[in-house]
């Protein structure tokens, strides 16, 4: 491992690049950022689960989840009526009421309400306007990020917590990759390196997380399957 200003950096092949990414992660658990009853947790608790669904895992694909997931996280954030709940036409369709309220407060000479009506109108115009644009992107976007960004730039991911990117530098048997991991926050970054450090000295072999198909092996077996490890718990180490 490389560390630098700019983060910590691996090169070599995909296992690395998981090992890497579990390394990084379980550093972050020791700082107790995916606790949120803790100072660093209730602050970044979010951001881990965001990174924890990203990084690389040891059954997964640059070109194909990877890819996805970058494109997912890069993806125009949801407007206001997205939280809403309300599709453009569902706007447009208050906008009209809002209008026709006007004329009616209009014809009452109720200047007061012929302008909040109006304004309300108008924003909920704007808003369907956002909506069909914010979708519309997305769209685009999909095919943007999977098919072209990703050809010409790193897979990445970015947010207060971390950021990465994952560069492919061989094909085929020869494939090679160049991981790189920057904790934002410059306090946490000094422990996430001591305990990566730590990890270094202390840890001969590393045991790489794998997805397990137990119903398969239930079913073959007729057996119950083994306990799923605790949050923490899915990468294993040790000593000898």
């Amino acid at each position: 491992m490389e560390e630098s200003i700019s983060g910590f950096k691996v090169r070599g092949d995909w296992g690395d690049v998981v090992e890497h990414g579990e390394r990084i992660t379980q550093a972050l658990r020791d700082a107790g950022v995916d606790d949120p009853d803790l100072d660093l947790g209730a602050r970044f608790a979010r951001a881990f689960e965001e990174w924890e669904e990203w990084r690389p895992k040891a059954h997964e694909r640059l070109e194909s989840d990877i890819s996805e997931k970058t494109a997912d996280q890069a993806s125009v954030e949801e407007g206001e009526g997205e939280k809403a709940g309300k599709e453009p036409d569902e706007d447009i369709k208050t906008a009209g009421e809002k209008l026709s309220e006007s004329y009616e407060a209009l014809e009452n000479e109720d200047n007061g309400e012929v302008v909040d009506n109006w304004k309300e109108s108008v924003d909920y115009v704007a808003r369907a306007a956002d909506t069909a644009g914010r979708k519309a992107l997305r769209r685009v976007e999909d095919t943007v990020y999977q098919k072209v960004m990703t050809q010409l730039a790193p897979y990445y991911f970015d947010n207060e917590l971390v950021s990465a990117n994952i560069q492919q530098t061989g094909r085929g048997n020869g494939a090679s990759f160049i991981f790189e991991v920057n904790v934002n926050d410059d306090v946490l970054k000094e422990d996430v390196s001591e305990s990566l450090a730590a990890y270094e000295d202390e840890i001969d072999r590393w045991h790489v997380e794998v997805e397990k198909d137990t119903q398969t092996a239930e079913a073959i077996e007729g057996v119950e399957p083994p306990p799923e490890p605790r949050d923490g718990d899915g990468s294993r180490s040790t000593t000898n």
